[in-house]
């Protein structure tokens, strides 16, 4: 069994370096490697409750069950991410989340110094979360991303997509201007700069760091690898 399971782990990281190599597709930081400055708004603390969590499960795709968990490091204004959310995520959902054998869950890093508008987008996207409205609020963004991306304030752009997100413009609006999830968007950004992410999107599988865009097709080789790795003798 062990054995085996070995087998398992050395053809999901032979899949990995193929994936690797195949993709070109991301936006990156500059050399300097800063992790992007806080917006000069006032800022208020986020509950305890949200600073302990982070609203990870807010921002998860899938069963919590699920055996295998992609993270997805993600800058709201790259146009890479974009692809990814338009081509490639929805046949992920389809063959691996929908079926319970993966769960997606998305982390902050917008890259400021190239994307000026990706820090208050991902404010907003987490001021979402606070309603359990992030994946709505998700989709949003990536769908105007050529609206919201020119403009020199997208904030009163964004407090328009509160009805077709399913939020109480009240309550966004408050969270919003107050910076209320902003230590957390911040504070994210910097673990994965100290994690060596320096470019959108990236993804860790399992341990594995893959940086840029794939289609689906890349994708399967490695998942398929790693589903039957963890789920073997089960």
């Amino acid at each position: 069994m062990h054995q085996r399971k070995l087998i398992g782990w050395a053809a999901a990281a032979i899949a990995a370096a193929l994936l690797v190599g195949a993709w070109s597709l991301s936006d990156r930081a500059p050399s300097d490697g800063a992790p992007p400055p806080v917006s000069p708004r006032t800022s208020a603390p986020a509950s305890a409750q949200q600073q302990q969590t982070g609203m990870l499960p807010e921002r998860t795709k899938g069963s919590p069950d699920a055996p295998l968990t992609v993270f997805e490091i993600s800058d709201f204004q790259c146009p890479y991410c974009r692809v990814f959310w338009e081509e490639t995520l929805p046949a992920m959902e389809r063959e691996y989340i929908d079926s319970g054998k993966l769960k997606l869950v998305f982390l902050n890093l917008p890259l400021t110094q190239i994307h000026p508008n990706a820090a208050a987008a991902h404010e907003f996207a987490m001021c979402a979360a606070v309603q359990d409205r992030f994946w709505p609020a998700h989709d949003l963004l990536y769908r105007y991303q050529d609206q919201w991306a020119r403009l020199p304030d997208p904030g009163p752009y964004f407090m328009e997509l509160a009805d077709s997100a399913g939020l109480a413009a009240g309550e966004l609006r408050d969270c919003f201007n107050t910076g209320a999830v902003r230590g957390i968007v911040q504070q994210e950004a910097e673990m994965n700069f100290r994690a060596g992410v320096s470019s959108t999107p990236s993804f860790v599988v399992e341990g594995i760091l893959i940086p840029g865009l794939a289609p689906i097709e890349a994708w399967r080789p490695l998942l398929d690898s790693l589903y039957a790795a963890k789920t073997q003798g089960q």
